[in-house]
């Protein structure tokens, strides 16, 4: 009996070792892609910032040669994690394909491209309509007060502190349905803690903007909206899995 449960916990350390393994494997892989489009950025950077900065009404300036290279590394950096992005959704999804059945491999594979494309859209909302909102919000209020000079590489930061955030909750309803076709997520959880997670995307919404009321609500109301979808997108999925498992359970 001893030997019998020695020999259980030698295969579940065995097994926990491999799948550590090839987690590990998937991000090295990940971390090579990475690294290989950080360096794209860096070749392309020049087009790329002439790209964003076409539609700039004022001067963007450099304080110190250090500068340049926060520049390069900023665009680089946003250049990796965009092309980076859909091969770690598809490492993610080879690592947890064993745990998977044939029905939910051919679904979650979808996941992947739909991943990438409403990260892509997140980017754009953030870079054509919340950051255009908040830039003129802010030239606007120093206006006429004082003299307006901006770096660069602070103007960049902006960008990115404005559109990655956005990109990321853009995947709200997408991971949503993904946890809820595994059984992790429950539609009615959300539901219950619905004025829980208002409060904390309101406080987002703050962190993301300065300190206006109305345009703290402009920024907090399309991240309450992306729950809302949330919800209906778990719903949906949540409905057609109790379906199926009636059907299993008939049969």
């Amino acid at each position: 009996m001893e030997e019998q449960q020695q020999t259980n916990q030698e295969q579940e350390v065995m097994n926990w070792t491999e799948h550590l393994g090839e987690l590990r494997k998937r991000l090295i892989y990940t971390l090579i892609v990475f690294g290989i489009s950080f360096g794209a950025g860096f070749v392309f950077v020049e087009e790329i910032y002439r790209f964003m900065e076409r539609d700039v009404d004022f001067t963007l300036n450099v304080l110190s040669p250090f500068e340049i290279i926060w520049i390069y590394i900023i665009i680089a950096t946003v250049t990796g994690i965009i092309v980076t992005l859909p091969f770690f959704a598809f490492q993610l999804w080879l690592f947890i394909r064993p745990g998977l059945t044939s029905h939910e491999r051919k679904v979650s594979l979808m996941y992947v491209p739909a991943l990438f494309i409403l990260f892509i859209l997140g980017l754009l909302f953030g870079y054509f309509v919340i950051k255009d909102i908040i830039l003129q919000f802010l030239l606007d209020l120093g206006d006429g007060l004082v003299n307006e000079m901006f770096t660069a590489a602070n103007y960049f930061k902006f960008i990115m502190q404005i559109t990655l955030p956005f990109a990321l909750f853009f995947e709200v309803p997408l991971i949503a349905m993904f946890l809820t076709s595994l059984g992790i997520l429950d539609p009615s959880f959300m539901r219950k803690t619905r004025k829980y997670a208002y409060l904390i995307l309101v406080i987002l919404g703050t962190m993301l903007s300065p300190p206006d009321f109305i345009l703290q609500l402009l920024v907090a109301a399309p991240l309450i909206i992306l729950y809302e979808i949330a919800i209906l997108m778990s719903s949906i999925v949540h409905k057609r899995r109790i379906k199926k498992l009636k059907k299993l359970e008939e049969s």
